[in-house]
């Protein structure tokens, strides 16, 4: 029994590898059919997937060629309306062609016709000019004959006295132009400075050798006089002024003839009054101050000027030149203001005559420009504008008119002539300068001697500030002519022996009166 049970186990164990080979094969053979059932499920999917894109592939093969047979008959279509209108576009242009080769080929028969009617006139004409011609020469002859003169005598008489005639008729319309221009010239020049005058009629003060210093108290009086007078001498020195302290409450008074030292003492003894420290060494510091605070001060107004006049690109020293005319005056009369208004005057005349208005302006300014260094520079004022003037290169139109008037020069153009014109006015305004009484009432008399020591004056006097004399004539000894020479005589004289500013208009008056009374 021992020896069985190893044998059963060795027939099991083969048994259960019979029995486990039977069914790995048998599982295995399933695996196969299933997967090959698959297998021909896929591939006939693929199939009928395969058969449908083909069948969709030719729709959209057939749909694209409709979309471009459509697409190339539209634009045949196209093509085929472009061909037709440029055809009818060639038909009608030739047609327009055919027609204009129908009016060339008549307007050339037309030439043709008319030329060889020209042709025609031109023979006929030649030959009457030829027959006219030996009928002139026929009676050219018999003329000559008559009037025993060649034709070139006879031409030559013709042109001499028509020239004489010419002249005479020039002489007459030059005479009466001439007298046409005179009177409406005058008419013309008394409108202009009419208007100008009326357009600009400034208000003036003429300047003073005084200008006066407020001060706080009458206390701060004996501050600027100082200890025996320190202060006040030390102020004196520095600035060149005279200062008055006198009985005149709660003022001082600041005495000096050149206006430009006065207003360095005014300000300089504002600042001190100001300030409160009043000894000589601060004087000192504070004028010195003032003096650089001016040069400043005079480009300021200078620039101020130019801009109220319009005159534009001056150099810079001439625009402080300009503003230190503020601080120098001519007979009373404030030099800056003056040329202003002489500015202002110009202006207006060259533009009432059409002439150059800038120009006008600019002499206008600039014209007593020397005026500005008489009191540091020897030379007279004209001599010293024209040193200005050409040392800032100012064109020779410029100090050509800062020189009208003076040593005799001459204007060159009518922008120069305005300005002395203008300068003229302004001189002449009433109130604008102020003489001396003393030499003025000299001036007077001079003049009023001159005009009577002439035989037939029966007396003299002066408007317009001494610058007009009217000379009145007794009438049974001066005659017309005679008042007219007697004018030029005492203006002549008048040249010669006085001096004085601008310009003395002397007018000589004769007068006739009858008198009846009836009874």
């Amino acid at each position: 029994m021992q020896g069985i049970w190893p044998i059963l186990d060795s027939l099991i164990a083969v048994l259960a590898l019979v029995l486990g080979f039977i069914l790995h094969k048998w599982i295995s053979d399933r695996k196969i059919g299933d997967a090959s059932a698959r297998a021909e499920r896929i591939v006939q999917d693929a199939e009928r997937d395969a058969a449908n894109r083909l069948k969709s592939a030719d729709l959209e093969a057939q749909e694209a060629g409709l979309k471009a047979r459509t697409t190339v008959e539209a634009e045949t279509r196209q093509r085929e309306g472009k061909i037709t209108q440029i055809e009818q576009r060639v038909l009608s242009k030739e047609e327009e062609l055919a027609r204009k080769l129908d009016q060339l080929d008549r307007r050339l028969n037309e030439s043709s016709t008319k030329d060889r009617e020209l042709a025609g006139r031109e023979r006929t004409i030649g030959e009457k000019e030829s027959r006219l011609a030996v009928a002139l020469d026929e009676q050219r002859r018999k003329l000559e004959s008559i009037a025993s003169l060649t034709a070139e005598e006879a031409k030559r008489q013709l042109v001499a006295q028509m020239e004489v005639e010419a002249r005479r008729e020039a002489q007459l319309i030059g005479m009466r132009l001439e007298e046409e221009a005179r009177e409406t010239a005058q008419v013309k020049a008394k409108e202009v400075l009419a208007t100008t005058i009326q357009r600009l009629a400034p208000d003036y003060t003429v300047e003073t050798a005084v200008s006066v210093v407020d001060l706080p108290s009458d206390d701060m009086k004996g501050r600027i006089i100082g200890r025996e007078g320190r202060n006040i001498r030390a102020l004196e020195l520095h600035t060149g002024v005279d200062l008055i302290v006198d009985d005149t409450p709660e003022a001082v008074l600041i005495s000096a003839y050149d206006p430009f030292r006065r207003e360095i003492a005014r300000r300089a003894l504002q600042i001190l009054i100001a300030d409160g420290r009043i000894h000589p060494a601060r004087i000192e510091e504070v004028v010195e101050k003032v003096k650089k605070e001016m040069d400043q001060h005079l480009k300021e107004e200078g620039e101020k000027a130019c801009f109220e006049v319009g005159v534009h690109g001056l150099h810079p020293e001439l625009v402080k030149l300009v503003g230190r005319m503020k601080f120098r005056t001519s007979y009373g009369q404030n030099c800056l203001q003056h040329s202003k208004e002489v500015a202002w005057l110009a202006g207006m005349m060259a533009a009432e005559v059409k002439a150059d208005t800038k120009l006008a302006k600019r002499m206008g300014l600039l014209h007593d420009i020397g005026k500005a260094l008489t009191h540091e520079q020897e030379g007279s004022h004209p001599e010293l504008s024209l040193q200005v003037l050409t040392k800032y290169n100012e064109s020779a139109k410029v100090i050509n008119a800062a020189l009208c008037g003076h040593e005799n020069v001459a204007p060159e153009t009518i922008e120069a002539v305005l300005v002395e014109a203008a300068d003229g006015i302004s001189a002449a305004r009433p109130g604008a300068r102020r003489d001396v009484l003393e030499s003025y009432i000299k001036r007077l008399a001079k003049l009023e001697e001159i005009a009577l020591s002439y035989k037939g004056v029966e007396m003299c006097y002066a408007i317009q500030a001494g610058r007009e004399r009217r000379v009145m004539t007794k009438a049974d000894i001066v005659s017309d002519l005679d008042a007219h020479q007697l004018a030029k005589d005492i203006s002549k004289r008048i040249e010669a022996e006085m001096q004085y500013p601008g310009h003395i208009k002397v007018v000589v008056i004769r007068e006739t009166r009858a008198v009846e009374v009836a009874k």
